[in-house]
């Protein structure tokens, strides 16, 4: 055992908190400071999101949770960059079909892909070795293993998320020290390290038990999560804790949009589904007319997608028209409640 190891203590021991819950860290702005500092305070495991951020802003984040808290664990979630090639005909095709949609909402977008966006990882990575975090979690694929021990040497844990059990025997084979295991029915991102991959329908505790039985890592669970009876079917499946995203959508700490608050809790949107038609990436929201007009010719690169369409995704929040809005959700979005974050977790916790 190095000098770093013994300096970083073990998931299981920073997971011990009173309840087995992680909160999930929503990119984009709906995972908010506040919202993890009252997860911690509920009893709970909180997470800052650093995607989108620059390192700067991802800074006055840490800074204000950690004031609002004085100190206790946390964790923080980087997307790997990595992108696939970029079909530019499919891509401009793509762009000529959103045209139209652009005009009506007086949107300007970009019809050249941006081809060398890093989402500010170095920056934010070398912010995070120079003042360490606890946790840092890793999502949409995994660095150079080197990236992993310098976070070791720091004192930090680091979790990779996985979508499947060669995902995980990847992460394992780094040194990353415990998973964030997501299965097809979470909201948000799918964490697959492939982003040309179709994700297939899975349940997450049938992913827990097969990633278990080939990797020798702390699991944390992810996706469907709807209530105590889902909680606990994750835990007995072997899950050290279970990671809740959509529930904490509507929580007064949350940072949600209204118009995405608003599609969560009315009764015009009654399904969700994958689509890459927002992004490039596949992702799993309540599915609206963007979803139903688009999916079909998006191409599937991200970022580019992302940057693509986010003119056009800012226009229609702003004038209150969610059907052109990515409306981010997992499969138990119906159970999501307006109510304190401690409230969501005091329902979701398994019985004592």
């Amino acid at each position: 055992m190095t000098a770093s190891d013994a300096a970083r203590p073990a998931v299981t021991a920073l997971l011990a908190t009173d309840r087995p819950l992680v909160g999930a860290p929503m990119a984009g702005g709906a995972t908010t400071p506040r919202l993890a500092a009252a997860i911690a305070a509920a009893g709970g495991f909180p997470f800052l999101a650093g995607g989108y951020l620059t390192a700067d802003a991802l800074t006055t984040q840490i800074a204000e949770f950690r004031q609002l808290t004085g100190g206790v664990p946390f964790g923080v979630n980087l997307f790997v960059p990595g992108q696939a090639p970029v079909d530019e005909v499919a891509f401009a095709s793509y762009a000529g079909r959103l045209a139209p949609l652009a005009g009506e909402l007086d949107a300007q977008i970009d019809t050249r892909p941006v081809m060398d966006d890093d989402d500010h990882f170095g920056e934010k990575l070398q912010a995070l070795l120079a003042d360490p975090v606890p946790v840092v979690s890793l999502t949409f694929g995994l660095p150079a293993p080197e990236v992993v021990a310098r976070l070791h040497a720091v004192g930090t844990c680091v979790l990779a998320t996985v979508t499947t059990a060669s995902e995980a025997e990847a992460a394992a084979g780094i040194g990353c020290d415990g998973l964030v295991v997501q299965g097809s029915r979470a909201g948000g991102h799918a964490g697959t390290h492939d982003p040309l991959r179709d994700v297939p329908e899975v349940e997450t505790a049938d992913l827990v038990h097969e990633v278990r039985s080939r990797v020798d890592l702390p699991v944390i669970a992810a996706g469907g999560v709807d209530g105590p009876e889902a909680v606990a079917a994750l835990l007995s499946a072997g899950a050290v804790a279970v990671q809740v995203g959509t529930l904490l959508l509507r929580c007064h700490e949350a940072g949600t949009s209204a118009v995405h608050r608003q599609a969560l809790a009315g009764p015009d949107f009654t399904e969700t589904t994958l689509t890459r038609a927002f992004t490039g990436r596949l992702a799993r929201g309540l599915r609206n007319r963007f979803i139903d007009d688009f999916s079909d010719s998006a191409p599937p690169a991200y970022p580019q997608v992302h940057h693509l369409t986010k003119p056009i995704r800012t226009a229609a929040a702003k004038a209150g028209q969610p059907d052109w809005v990515h409306l981010w959700a997992g499969t138990g979005w119906q159970s999501a409640r307006e109510e304190s974050a401690a409230e969501t977790l005091e329902r979701l916790a398994p019985p004592r």
